[in-house]
């Protein structure tokens, strides 16, 4: 298993559509999740600074293989389109990156 985490900002005018869509996320959208091996998968925002945190746990065996997968998915698309609007990347993220990945610094099990 793998943990990974991201973080991005929010744009604050969206936030109350944000929570409203990630409260009933598309079942298909969990699917193709689910298909491609990620689990455990939360995101948290932090008020006022309006930066969301996300963790999840991959199980499976080729990342690159299933992240392809989610990205080719057209219901996943559909529903970047409309959330990626409401977010804000952080100008510090790598190159190709929409959420910035973290490195994780401690882990306690």
């Amino acid at each position: 298993m793998k943990r990974m985490a991201h973080v991005i900002g929010l744009r604050p005018e969206h936030k109350a559509e944000y929570l409203r869509l990630h409260a009933a996320v598309w079942p298909e959208v969990l699917a193709r999740l689910r298909a491609s091996h990620i689990t455990n998968y939360s995101i948290f925002l932090r008020e006022p600074e309006m930066l969301m945190f996300s963790y999840w746990e991959y199980t499976g065996t080729d990342f690159a293989a299933d992240n392809a997968a989610i990205s080719a998915d057209p219901i996943t698309r559909d529903w970047w389109a409309i959330c990626g609007p409401m977010q804000k990347p952080l100008e510090t993220r790598g190159e190709n990156e929409w959420w910035a990945a973290v490195t994780e610094a401690f882990h306690l099990d």
